[in-house]
């Protein structure tokens, strides 16, 4: 058997069944961050993130834009907890033919998005490498009464959304905004009970949510915001990095949400009790049973 016969999730789940926490650990593997013991008030948050040649970029897409895309998907990890980043490093793999023109571009993508969030990089690694490997380790904080997970929606939730779905691997995977602003504003003014940042597709990242808070759900098709890049509903649900938020509250703090115009956040469903399943309703008002399909690296 080798890894591509049981594939990445499954692949996850052993290595999760071996490791064992001490206390200090609020929450360890299965969420955007792991969150660890830090102050009376506060939790620390870290993350860390791979892109790969051939995976995530090309040579021939912006090395600026690579640079800022490997910063922004942590910071992407650091906003579903809630949090503010704090500090990075930084681990590059490089082929030794790799011309310096392209890293420096590439390098400069990495310190303006970094300066603009106000993260400092403080170090990392180099490595031969046959393929340009690039890996970030991010540091963030989260006022304790604040922090968002994956495993706290609750029956009767909606489920809302923070921006367009669909289309991003034509351009927009390597220039998008974190929802750092998104987040904070959110965690501050409402009870928010679950969050994720969809980088595999709304529906298996709203699986997640589902499957830690032992929940159902149900979205619609006439409530899915597509990007004017998306090809149709498939690209929303299952096209993967897109960057947005993904979150649920209760119905009294939606009706609170739906409220406030800007930022504009789109209600797209409801949590439902665990038996119902995962259903979208399409535009013929039939219910369907949704199978993610989003991005697996094997």
């Amino acid at each position: 058997m080798q890894v591509k016969d049981i594939g990445e999730f499954r692949l996850i789940q052993r290595f999760k069944r071996k490791i064992r926490v001490d206390s200090s650990v609020i929450k360890g593997s299965g969420d955007d961050c792991a969150v660890l013991k830090l102050d009376k008030q506060n939790y620390q948050l870290l993350t860390c993130d791979m892109l790969m040649e051939g995976v995530d970029f090309t040579l021939k897409d912006n090395p600026y834009l690579i640079g800022r895309k490997a910063i922004a998907v942590s910071l992407s990890d650091i906003a579903a907890c809630s949090g503010q980043p704090r500090y990075c490093v930084i681990s590059l793999g490089l082929p030794g033919n790799t011309a310096i023109k392209f890293i420096d571009k590439l390098f400069q993508g990495m310190l303006d998005i970094s300066r603009k969030y106000k993260v400092n990089i403080v170090g990392g690694d180099l490595s031969r490498s046959p393929k340009i490997i690039i890996d970030v380790s991010m540091l963030g904080q989260v006022e304790k009464k604040r922090l968002t997970l994956r495993s706290k929606a609750l029956q009767g939730d909606i489920i809302f959304v923070t921006g367009p779905l669909g289309g991003s691997i034509l351009g927009k995977h390597l220039n998008f905004t974190p929802r750092l602003n998104e987040a904070r504003f959110l965690s501050r003014n409402f009870k928010i009970n679950a969050m994720i940042d969809i980088s595999d597709g709304l529906a298996q990242d709203l699986g997640h949510i589902l499957n830690q808070s032992n929940c159902g759900a149900v979205i619609y098709e006439d409530l899915i915001p597509l990007s004017k890049e998306a090809d149709g509903l498939s690209a929303a649900l299952n096209g993967g990095e897109d960057f947005e938020l993904l979150f649920t509250l209760s119905r009294k703090e939606a009706g609170k949400l739906l409220k406030v115009k800007r930022p504009r956040f789109r209600p797209i469903g409801e949590i439902m009790a665990k038996d119902y399943g995962f259903k979208l309703i399409d535009k013929q008002k039939r219910a369907l049973n949704v199978r993610p399909k989003g991005f697996q690296h094997f």
